[in-house]
């Protein structure tokens, strides 16, 4: 996503801005040298962002060694034998793994395809999108699996969290196996303090974030690196002909093993996602200066020490930590858990404000936790669902090789959905030849669904419950987004053109102030108006009919978000439009508003909104259960009013009965 997905951006944001303000200074002839201040500025900016995408990008993936090795040798399905051939090829496996699909496919090719800067599976499915009232079906397929991938990104937010605090608990169970009954109520009482914190927002904890990670990416280097040099011969394994004998070993368990060593990329949708808070450069500055050497060389060293200690192999990662360093390293993973977990949450109260103005989901409340960054939100709603959930996985499945069984799936699926997409984006958007995109997407599509493939042996074990997940927000979004398009038309069904409605008011009393009607089709007279003309036969001296519309792109400039049309005297129609990241705040919008004639006071306005009371019924266009599930819906939905930051005490409300 990229969304504002995380918490704590307001520094590096500023240092983007610096960096960007710097790099677009006018050009100065040459004089044998350059101005210092001016690129060491950049180059500051650069290295800011490169640390705080440290700590809010590379979360994820960056706390996979301690479970994901562990996986691949002990997962129930495929035991593997801990001997050379076995653990040079799932080094080698973890390698090309972590070049392929994060080096080559996100950083070098998906991260380019970007919607006005911002990333994610949302933001590149809306550059695929037809446009609103366009017949095209051709991208309808893509659309939906699009959705599909965004509703499995749920899954993945509620099982990270749980498998990544549990897995770093249980390095206590190394300390003593005293605190073995202690795992499960330290990492419940981790998550419950994680996600109540949420509401007040965690812009001064995520300064540390990055510090933190550094530490924790520098850690998992020197602990790879203290047993590699004893066994030296590991770093051959970046040969991919041990990956071959490694299938050729014992191949349908290392088929099977796939599953787990994919969870060394898990993680690798936020370097995407996260795009519009750093840029690509120093995402990948972060990438290859930090966070690839850290990783390779620690999976290196796991696999080096279970060389020589393969009864280490249920907890190798904590079991390669000197003695005295013990409980200090169970901290800092414990932080870097911690850190992935609220990225992980960030990233879906990010995706649910995304969802929400593309009219995927209803709307609910959002609160802004930082006045001065709108990306930072809290989604009581969704937080305190993500709680239970999370909370529920640790309960159920009491282990992180337990949970690990349920993890990949959802991750494996949006990939491969990634991928598909990526694919129209290259010969639509791009223009690049079909022979050209299937050259660089089947590849990556064939690795991808070796992945997803193995994967599959996962769904009765607890893959399922992602994949519920994601079926029932795919239903979800989907019936809404239908719903909503039945009942714009049967509301149209009554409208009638603004101008004769107004032809019909030469005698209708004009009373001072200023009354703004949202209304979504400019040049049609909203229901509120006919009926306020109707009932209290005024018109207020200054009549607003907005519409409010979401572009697919993540943001729209200020001065392109209003546009405005007069249609009589005192009488105007509105266009504003928001990006889909954007802060929908109307108040704001129209105070900025400037026409001839016009005169707008923002303290004497009153806000008529239409309020539709759905009932299920026999006109067509959705079977009875996805109607009543859209009433539901549409029951819970969160008022206009306050989802478009209107002041409470100036709302007036008309209501109107649909079917559908």
């Amino acid at each position: 996503m990229g969304s504002d997905k995380t918490a704590g951006v307001d520094s590096v944001k500023r240092a983007r801005r610096n960096a960007e303000a710097a790099s677009q200074q006018p050009s100065k002839p040459s004089t044998g040298h350059e101005p210092h201040g001016e690129h060491s500025h950049t180059k500051a900016g650069t290295a800011a962002l490169a640390l705080g995408a440290l700590g809010i990008v590379y979360g994820d993936i960056g706390t996979s060694p301690l479970y994901s090795f562990k996986e691949a040798f002990t997962e129930k399905s495929h035991e593997m034998t801990v001997d050379p051939i076995n653990v040079y090829g799932i080094c080698s496996l973890a390698f090309w793994a972590l070049v392929i699909i994060i080096s080559i496919k996100y950083l070098l090719l998906v991260m380019r395809a970007d919607n006005k800067g911002e990333g994610g599976i949302l933001a590149l499915t809306a550059l695929v999108m037809p446009k609103r009232g366009s017949t095209a079906t051709k991208a309808g397929l893509l659309v939906s699996l699009g959705v599909f991938g965004t509703a499995l990104l749920y899954g993945d937010g509620i099982i990270t969290p749980a498998i990544s605090v549990l897995s770093a608990v249980e390095g206590l169970e190394e300390v003593s196996p005293a605190f073995a009954s202690w795992v499960l109520p330290i990492a419940v009482a981790i998550l419950m303090c994680l996600f109540m914190v949420q509401s007040r927002g965690t812009g001064a904890v995520g300064k540390v974030f990055g510090p933190i990670m550094m530490v924790w990416f520098a850690t998992l280097a020197l602990l790879g690196l203290s047993k590699i040099i004893p066994e030296p011969g590991i770093i051959s394994s970046v040969n991919p002909m041990y990956a071959i004998r490694y299938f050729t070993h014992e191949s349908g368990k290392a088929f099977l093993s796939l599953g787990s060593i994919f969870l060394v990329v898990t993680g690798g949708e936020a370097l995407y996602a996260d795009m519009g808070h750093f840029g690509r450069r120093p995402i990948t500055l972060g990438w290859y200066g930090m966070v690839l050497p850290s990783l390779v060389l620690n999976y290196w060293g796991q696999g080096a020490f279970l060389l020589a200690n393969p009864e280490a192999v249920e907890s190798v990662f904590f079991r390669m930590a000197p003695e005295p360093l013990l409980i200090p390293i169970v901290l800092l993973a414990t932080c870097a858990t911690v850190i992935a977990s609220q990225a992980l949450i960030s990233g879906v109260f990010s995706l649910t404000a995304q969802a929400v103005k593309l009219d995927y989901l209803p709307r609910i409340q959002i609160r802004h936790t930082s006045q001065s960054h709108s990306g930072q939100i809290y989604v009581p709603l969704v937080n305190w669902g993500l709680m239970i959930a999370c909370i529920g996985l640790v309960l159920g499945f009491r282990t992180s090789s337990n949970l690990a069984a349920a993890y990949g799936i959802a991750v494996t699926m949006t990939m491969v959905i990634t991928t598909l997409i990526f694919f129209k984006v290259l010969t639509d958007k791009w223009n690049w030849s079909q022979f050209r995109a299937f050259a660089v997407c089947i590849p990556l599509l064939i690795i991808e669904m070796g992945f997803l493939g193995a994967n599959l042996i996962k769904i009765p074990h607890g893959g399922w419950f992602a994949l519920a997940v994601g079926v029932i927000l795919m239903v979800q979004m989907q019936t809404w987004r239908r719903g909503r398009i039945l009942v714009a038309e049967r509301i149209h069904r009554g409208e009638r053109p603004i101008e004769e409605v107004l032809d019909e008011t030469e005698d209708v009393k004009r009373v001072s102030g200023t009354a703004v009607f949202l209304f979504k089709d400019l040049g049609k007279a909203p229901p509120a108006l006919v009926n306020n003309l109707k009932h209290n036969k005024v018109l207020h001296k200054c009549t607003l009919i907005v519409a409010i519309e979401t572009a697919e792109e993540p943001r729209v400039a200020p001065e392109d978000r209003a546009h405005i049309t007069k249609v009589a005297p005192g009488v105007f129609q509105v266009q504003i439009t928001f990006g889909f990241m954007d802060e929908p705040d109307v108040p704001a919008v129209l105070s900025t508003l400037t026409h001839f004639g016009l005169e707008y006071d923002a303290e004497d306005v009153t806000y008529f909104l239409g309020h539709e009371s759905i009932v299920a019924g026999k006109a067509p266009g959705m079977n009875p259960l996805q109607e009543h599930l859209f009433v539901w819906l549409n029951r819970g939905a969160d008022s206009a009013g306050r989802f478009f930051n209107l002041p409470t005490d100036r709302i007036f409300e008309v209501g109107s009965r649909v079917e559908i």
